[in-house]
């Protein structure tokens, strides 16, 4: 995962919502309606956050009749923990405080 990928999905988690959604869909696959129940918004607002969640890939969707059904989409995931874990090791303070100090 480049880092372009990465920020946009830091971005998409970076509202509450979505982040609650995403926290949700760790349980398992869920139909729109039963995440719209979790949220004091309206349908077209939760779409507005399934299709910021499904345009940097952390979700999957699919149609069931007139249903949707949202999942993880834990490949993306996997990608986004090993890129974050990788920053973070190339800016750990263990690191910072063994390399030479400047001025």
């Amino acid at each position: 995962m480049n880092e372009s990928e990465t920020a946009l999905i830091c971005r998409a988690l970076g509202d509450e919502n979505r982040l609650q959604i995403i926290k949700m869909l760790t349980g398992g696959e869920l139909c729109a309606c039963k995440i719209l129940d979790a949220f004091n918004i309206t349908q077209p607002t939760l779409s507005h956050h399934m299709k910021i969640l499904a345009e940097c890939n952390l979700i999957n969707s699919r149609k069931e009749g007139k249903w949707t059904y949202y999942s993880i989409n834990r490949k993306t995931i996997s990608e986004f923990k090993s890129s974050v874990s990788v920053l973070m090791r190339k800016n750990s303070p263990e690191k910072k405080s063994s390399e030479k100090q400047c001025c």
